[in-house]
């Protein structure tokens, strides 16, 4: 029988599969918690991130007025701010950097890529950049330190000048990718530091310090890519106009769910859109066809407006996210829907309103938003 502690450990599976979260209520598992006050059960919903009213009243759970309070959601993986301060920061701490050495730790979740191939493909690399790509931190990679020249010893006895050797044939351009998941974390840390639990991989660098990928809930990824790395879709920073009309005009779908596409417009996540959608007053359940040309022009200078400002605020710390220095963003501050359900408006007064589109959470205000 679940206790409220394996819940909560449990609620990060059941945010990515909210079928089966219905499913695990429906078919009577609430009733194996019995022995549970039923205050513990509707926090466990306020803690995994969602609180689907509708199961809870099914259920039969008396739920308090404080259990429709306004609550952050801990279910947003780290958006395009959030990862491009963070690769930001490691491009400025790691680049030039060699990695010497790797440990990879035995739980297989967090791998994409082997992890003997992470490994012999990681040492003896030199971190040439980190960037950004969508949601992804990746390292451009290198094959390390450069040769030293050296002189045919036969030629210079004579006093003749040595011909160079015939470099060996290049290999592609590989780069290590990484996605946070949920929770998921790249420090780079003094080698006589404590290693930090839920550690999946560490990288020995030359100058003797570590990178680190902490992860407690394994969902983030690690993987090998030879070549450009492309997840797909626009990038929203520089995504011209016609570009960004081109991408919503024929789409049925409300335009939030068309913004989280992350196959139209990559790194856009939960709080951004729906920032995003209050700054261009458009409501989210719109139809993405419906917009006019006018209206795109002005979501499109949102999105940019939005997203511009996150960065420079170093990301919205909702749930565990640090930057590369251990540092919290603060853009939650300024944040003028999301997580505001209940209270009033910053424009008009209105109470901010919460639905649900396509399983994400949306916060919006119904008298500025149209």
């Amino acid at each position: 029988m679940h206790c409220f502690q394996s819940l909560q450990q449990d609620g990060a599976f059941f945010l990515r599969q909210p079928r089966q979260f219905s499913q695990f209520f429906r078919r009577g598992s609430v009733s194996a918690l019995d022995d549970m006050a039923d205050q513990q059960v509707v926090q466990f919903f306020r803690c995994i991130g969602h609180r689907h009213d509708g199961i809870l009243q099914n259920s039969g759970l008396k739920t308090s007025p404080d259990a429709r309070a306004p609550i952050l959601y801990a279910d947003d993986v780290p958006e395009l701010p959030e990862v491009e301060t963070i690769a930001q920061g490691l491009n400025r701490r790691v680049a030039n950097d060699a990695i010497e050495s790797v440990w990879i730790g035995s739980r297989k979740q967090p791998l994409k890529s082997p992890a003997a191939l992470l490994a012999c493909t990681l040492e003896g690399k030199r971190i040439v950049r980190v960037h950004r790509a969508g949601k992804h931190i990746v390292f451009d990679l290198d094959q390390g330190r450069a040769p030293r020249q050296t002189r045919d010893r036969k030629s210079s006895r004579r006093g003749r000048p040595s011909r160079p050797r015939s470099p060996r044939q290049s290999s592609p351009p590989v780069q290590w990718i990484v996605h946070l998941g949920m929770t998921g974390r790249l420090m780079v840390s003094d080698a006589a530091s404590a290693l930090p639990k839920h550690t999946h991989l560490v990288a020995k660098l030359a100058s003797g310090r570590e990178l680190r990928f902490v992860d407690p809930r394994m969902f983030g990824k690690l993987s090998i890519h030879t070549g450009g790395f492309d997840p797909g879709g626009v990038e929203p920073l520089e995504a011209s106009e016609e570009q960004f009309l081109a991408l919503f005009k024929r789409r049925k779908t409300p335009i939030k769910s068309a913004l989280l596409n992350q196959k139209l417009l990559r790194g856009v996540g939960n709080i951004y859109a729906d920032e995003s959608l209050f700054r261009a007053a458009i409501a989210p359940r719109r139809r993405a066809a419906t917009l006019t040309r006018a209206e795109l022009r002005r979501l499109r200078l949102s999105v940019r407006e939005v997203l511009s400002e996150a960065i420079a605020a170093g990301g919205s710390s909702i749930s565990d996210y640090v930057d590369a220095d251990g540092e919290a963003g603060w853009f939650q501050l300024r944040h003028r829907v999301y997580g505001r359900e209940g209270e009033p408006c910053l424009v008009c007064g209105a109470a901010i309103r919460r639905i649900v589109l396509a399983g994400r959470s949306s916060h919006y205000c119904s008298q500025c938003q149209k």
